[in-house]
């Protein structure tokens, strides 16, 4: 690894620094899970922590999913030009990075309890496993829902030192809505998937991609009020779910003639959704 201008660019590049929407998409599910286990303010050291963590593993999730995607990645317009499969990060160099981010995550998680510690090793092994699961499974999304979700429970255990019914129903449902827009994301790439024999949720699902992503919507806003429900929660928290609902509404008027780009719009769409569902919570929990 050679620290130049140059290639520290492409280490940013490769760790997805220039576009943040997996981090917001992670963070989202993550901040819900701190504020619920609170049931206030959580400590800012716990904020501080979590929102470090969310960075540092997402980095480490894109420079393993470029690595595992090196030669896949070339043949497909969106990605042909990412650092390793256009020959500006080494595949050494990359292995490297991911192990310096997931060093970096472990130290942070050092300064939370025992509990928390040993569920930061299945968060690591989650992310090390998912990149390669569209080799063998069309459902390499809910490996991803389990990943990006992981750190609900850990949420939790930090706070509570176990972990409640409540925070297994949030990781659930907090699955299916990760399911339904990373499907999005995978009917941008459907075509060229089918040519050189990826898999994914978007080709399983085909001509019913549309109805099952709808399904999962309302499965998880429907998840979402149970669990505000039994939280419970005051009415900002439910205005938020509310109000989730139009976005998810407008996901699939951008959807409905399946065209890449409006696809992945759609995609990008759910961080507005995440964070509307935050702002409802994070009223809700004012002192």
């Amino acid at each position: 690894m050679f620290f130049t201008q140059a290639r520290l660019y492409q280490y940013y590049l490769l760790m997805r620094m220039d576009r943040p929407i997996g981090t917001w998409l992670l963070l989202w599910p993550t901040f819900w899970a701190l504020w619920i286990a609170a049931g206030t303010m959580p400590p800012v050291s716990l904020i501080v922590i979590f929102a470090l963590g969310v960075f540092i593993m997402r980095s480490a999730g894109c420079v393993i999913n470029d690595y595992a995607d090196r030669h896949i990645d070339k043949h497909i317009e969106r990605t042909r030009n990412r650092p390793i499969t256009a020959g500006k990060v080494s595949s050494r160099e990359a292995l490297i990075l991911f192990a310096v981010c997931i060093v970096l995550a472990f130290i942070l998680v050092l300064f939370l309890n025992y509990y928390t510690i040993l569920l930061s090793v299945v968060a690591l092994v989650l992310a090390a496993v998912y990149p390669f699961m569209k080799r063998y499974t069309y459902y390499p999304q809910i490996i991803l829902g389990m990943a990006f979700s992981w750190a609900i429970p850990m949420a939790f255990a930090a706070q509570l030192n176990t972990i409640p019914p409540v925070a297994w129903l949030l990781y659930a449902v907090t699955i299916l809505w990760i399911v339904s827009y990373d499907t999005m994301y995978a009917m941008a790439d459907r075509q060229e998937d089918l040519k050189i024999g990826v898999k994914s949720t978007a080709i399983i699902f085909a001509e019913y991609d549309r109805l099952i992503i709808a399904l999962l919507q309302i499965l998880f806003t429907l998840g979402m009020f149970v669990i505000a429900w039994l939280v419970p929660a005051g009415m900002f928290f439910y205005l938020g779910i509310a109000a989730s609902v139009i976005f998810s509404v407008y996901q699939q008027y951008l959807i409905r003639h399946r065209q890449e780009k409006k696809c992945f719009q759609a995609f990008l769409n759910n961080h507005w959704l995440g964070m509307v569902i935050f702002i409802g919570i994070f009223i809700d929990y004012l002192p």
